[in-house]
């Protein structure tokens, strides 16, 4: 051994255990168990790998090792493609699809959560080499924090606030409060989502909120999750048992109309809260320059 073998192999271990921290199965059920987990725990060793040797290498003087570094991302960027076009595959399959918005918001997580892993084993070894095996700890420790928050996003509740609304119907429309959903005019189909139908009314906290949850991919993200959660009562080639969400063209705020398995009103308002807010739906209208409007 020389002396860049521990350092190197410390940076590799706080690597590998950030990417183990930051991949979790929740109600979503993704990554799978047990090979999904597997091939992220590879991916997240070799950027660890990666991120431990760059600092040995730079005092080294070997600076081409470096462009490993612009070697893995392009390797990690197929990373997002992997998983953009199996999400995409499965999600044709689902009684309440994610959407295209959350596919790409779940492929551009795993990607970036790569490059923490290569940020925390840089960072760790640099700690080590410069002080010592303790200072190192601290820097994982610190990185692991930074890649906590940087992993935990927006939340629905943070932009809305969700109250329940009981469905119901005025002639052959079903409303959720006063927005118009859908028309439903078979009797049977109506007694059947009164019975097990849930209505939420979400109302926006600001302007900027209100063009988030306009967007169709964070509207259907919602009902993804709370179908998941919840399950749905439906089969397909049932159109008209099919979760929705429609917005109130006036003020903004948005119906979401569901038909879960477990009518859970306190689960389903906490479920609802829970949501990512998707990184590609976010708008802010308010912060654009204002200084550059035409006259």
């Amino acid at each position: 051994m020389n002396e860049y073998t521990l350092p190197i192999l410390f940076g590799i271990t706080t690597g590998t255990l950030t990417r183990l921290y930051m991949l979790r199965t929740d109600y979503r059920q993704y990554p799978t168990y047990l090979h999904g987990k597997i091939i992220h725990l590879a991916l997240g060793f070799i950027a660890a790998g990666l991120g431990a040797v760059a600092i040995p290498s730079i005092l080294n003087e070997e600076f081409t090792a470096i462009t490993f570094l612009t070697l893995a991302a392009s390797q990690f960027r197929e990373v997002r493609n992997m998983e953009r076009n199996t999400l995409t595959e499965l999600d044709s399959y689902e009684m309440v699809p994610r959407g295209k918005t959350y596919i790409e918001g779940i492929a551009i997580a795993f990607e970036s959560r790569n490059y923490l892993v290569i940020f925390t084993s840089l960072v760790s070894v640099l700690g080590y080499l410069l002080f010592n095996i303790w200072i190192g700890i601290l820097f994982a420790v610190i990185s692991l924090i930074i890649s906590k928050i940087l992993m935990s996003g927006g939340r629905i509740a943070d932009i809305v606030d969700v109250e329940y609304m009981e469905p119901r119907f005025d002639g052959a429309g079903l409303y959720v409060d006063n927005i118009y959903i859908m028309n439903i005019g078979l009797p049977q189909r109506q007694e059947e989502i009164l019975r097990y139908g849930m209505g939420f009314i979400l109302k926006p906290k600001n302007f900027n909120s209100r063009s988030t949850i306009a967007n169709l991919g964070q509207r259907q993200a919602i009902l993804h999750d709370v179908s998941t959660a919840l399950g749905v009562y439906r089969d397909s080639g049932t159109p008209a048992l099919v979760p929705l969400a429609k917005r109130d063209l006036d003020d903004g705020r948005v119906a979401v109309f569901v038909l879960p398995q477990e009518k859970n009103i306190d689960k389903a308002l906490k479920i609802i809260g829970a949501v990512p807010t998707l990184e590609n739906a976010i708008r802010m209208p308010t912060e654009r320059n204002t200084s550059k409007e035409g006259s």
